[in-house]
């Protein structure tokens, strides 16, 4: 088994290398400055001069005027209050030599009464008011040299009371504290008497994770654009994020990404059924394995390192993407039956033959392979505060992921049954070998066609080509899909005479051909009459600046989900119509390479994988988009557009 740990080992550090907000106002009003100052910040510490080695605390202080107070760090919005997205409370010092900084000890909430929706009924909704202060544990390294050092807090806030909003903001205040190996210790302020000084036995609750907020002030995502997720912190709420996982890796099963793999697999254990029932089910749990151990593998980086985030960031290593493109071409090209090559015994060692123990968990790897670029689609939403997250937590949601990838497999090795009627020999099951075959080369059309771009992205010379550079490997996967069609077709006719079987095959050979041909044929015809303008940080500021509502869209050529929201979204009517409106600008962040500045944005809006869609309207600015969604409908973006246009309107009547 070594080949296999050190192959998983190589999987989770290649994901590790590559690592290496909105506002919806509701029926708030929005003014851009209050008659007297609402809020005032001021940061305090609970020592001048420390030791090295030594520890002392930041008191992040906001007095509020009365009947005013600001969100929570973490909001949670009342179901009356729709849907209301507040600008949470942040506070992030920078980093000073020789200081680290420990988990915030946020206030206690306060209930408010708030008039939301001007019913004259107010509502119940937890915010920081009157005298709220926020603890910030800071230790000083052992070894770290004397002088001074100041520290930069800078706290993000949105004051409100019951019926208005002010303008979210950003300030910065400044504290200095002194080095000193003589410095005597003395008893802190009575401000620091409500700090809990067990933060810093805490080994977990340092660092870069230790800060990351919760909320970045970005609408949170729907779990497969759907359902509202819980939160990590009960034990009901992780297992709440468990299941969800595990419902998102069966998903995975049925997403472009790995549907061609499954009939293989599925006759692989049809095969085998027919010898024993205990061999079926014995390389089920192989198979299964595997893709649990892949899973997990891949989320130890996403766990314990605070730049990583979104494993599928891979695909954009170009050698990454074309090498698991030629894997694919080979195993397509050698399921068909065209040739038969003895290879060094060494290279057996991967093979992922699966009539063996060996084979069936490295077949349960490659499948989840495959799953890695339509990862966001699924696991988007699950992961989007996963800087925040403990890392038993994140473990928990790539563990339970791989679980429900794995678990129709399972039930298909303990119950053969269910699948004895497949052919196991004979020319209807060399039929089904070659249609796959042809599929698997379609599959590998895509991720080769996908290096490529990478490659060319990574090097600056993809924008300069023309549209056709981007559709040739679409092309060649229409022809593979519709080769597949037209052999499932016509070897229908010749094996089998039954009405039934002739009219159900012929169904989904033109499906296949019609897949295919269609898919090329739209992104063709995007590409052609291209209307979204490139994105850089500059181009969203200035077209906000403008006064004009961006859509940003999120993809990658390597993003199979993400050109199948295009296709059937972002392209068609009504949302076609909104995208072309006076007032919207459509803009496209191409992450194909790993090198795109589009990344940096996306971690930036607390957001894990694509596809993304976020709507931004003028008055939110480029942090705090409207909508963001990375499953979506029509409608909803149709809703977000006009959302955001509505705020535009609003800002435009108020004196």
């Amino acid at each position: 088994m070594r080949p296999i740990a050190l192959l998983l080992a190589l999987l989770s550090m290649l994901v590790a290398t590559t690592g290496l907000r909105a506002q919806d106002f509701g029926g708030f009003s929005v003014v851009t400055s209050p008659a007297d100052d609402p809020v005032s910040i001021s940061v305090e510490r609970s020592a001048e001069s420390v030791r090295p080695g030594d520890q002392f605390v930041l008191a992040v202080v906001f007095d509020h005027a009365e009947n005013w107070h600001i969100n929570l760090h973490d909001p949670v919005v009342p179901p009356e209050m729709g849907s209301f997205v507040p600008s949470p409370t942040t506070i992030r010092p920078e980093p000073a030599e020789g200081l680290s900084y420990g988990r915030i000890q946020w206030p206690v909430p306060y209930t408010a009464k708030v008039d939301f929706l001007f019913t004259g009924t107010p509502i119940d909704y937890q915010v920081y008011a009157g005298r709220a202060v926020a603890f910030v544990p800071v230790r000083i390294a052992d070894d770290a040299a004397p002088g001074e050092r100041t520290v930069t807090v800078r706290v993000g806030f949105q004051a409100c009371d019951d019926s208005v909003c002010l303008q979210p903001e950003i300030v910065e205040r400044t504290v200095v504290v002194t080095v000193d190996a003589a410095a005597e210790p003395g008893s802190p302020p009575d401000l620091f008497a409500g700090f809990d000084p067990s933060v810093f036995a805490d080994a977990g609750a340092w660092g870069e994770r230790a800060l990351a907020p919760v909320n970045a002030g970005a609408p949170k995502s729907k779990f497969l654009g759907l359902v509202d997720l819980p939160g990590p912190g009960t034990l009901g709420g992780i297992l709440g994020l468990a299941l969800f996982a595990a419902v998102g890796g069966f998903v995975l099963n049925l997403t472009p990404c790995v549907l061609p793999v499954i009939p293989i697999k599925v006759m692989t254990i049809s095969h085998h059924a027919g010898e024993s029932r205990a061999r079926a089910l014995t390389l089920g749990l192989w198979m299964a394995a595997g893709v649990v151990a892949f899973w997990l593998g891949i989320g130890i980086p996403v766990a314990f390192l605070a730049t990583v985030t979104d494993p599928s960031i891979i695909f954009g290593i170009w050698w990454v993407t074309l090498g698991i493109g030629l894997v694919i071409l080979v195993m397509g090209i050698g399921i068909m039956g065209l040739f038969q090559i003895t290879l060094p015994q060494q290279i057996y060692a991967v093979n992922p033959k699966a009539d063996s123990p060996h084979g069936s968990f490295m077949f349960g790897v490659m499948t989840a392979v495959l799953g890695l670029p339509c990862f966001g689609f699924v696991a988007g939403a699950l992961l989007a505060g996963a800087a925040a997250m403990p890392p038993s937590v994140v473990m928990v949601i790539f563990g339970s992921m791989g679980v429900g990838m794995a678990f129709p497999y399972l039930v298909l090795a303990a119950m053969p049954g269910l699948i004895k009627k497949l052919p196991k020999t004979g020319p209807a099951s060399e039929l089904v070998k070659q249609v796959m075959g042809l599929l698997m080369i379609a599959a590998a059309c895509y991720f080769i066609g996908a290096g490529v771009l990478a490659l060319l992205s990574g090097a600056g010379k993809l924008a300069g080509m023309g549209w056709w550079v981007k559709s040739v490997h679409w092309w060649a996967i229409a022809v593979a899909m519709a080769a597949a069609g037209g052999w499932l077709l016509i070897r229908t006719f010749q094996i089998s005479r039954k009405p039934l079987n002739r009219v159900a095959f012929a169904l989904v050979a033109a499906l296949l051909m019609t897949v295919g041909i269609g898919a090329a044929w739209n992104r063709t015809d995007h590409l052609r009459h291209n209307f979204w303008v490139d994105f850089s940080p500059e181009a969203l500021a200035r077209e906000l600046d403008a006064g004009r509502v961006v859509v940003l869209d999120f993809t990658a050529e390597w993003c199979l989900n993400c050109k199948t929201l295009e296709a059937t979204v972002l392209s068609r009517e009504p949302v076609r119509g909104q995208l072309l409106s006076s007032g919207v600008v459509p803009m496209v962040a191409d992450l194909t390479s790993t090198d795109s500045p589009g990344w940096d944005t996306l971690r930036e809006l607390g957001q894990t994988g694509i596809p993304l869609l976020a709507v931004f309207s003028p008055q939110g600015g480029p942090d705090r988009p409207v909508w963001m969604g990375n499953a979506y409908t029509p409608t909803q973006v149709v809703d977000a557009i006009l959302r955001a246009k509505g705020e535009v309107s609003q800002a435009v009547m108020e004196p």
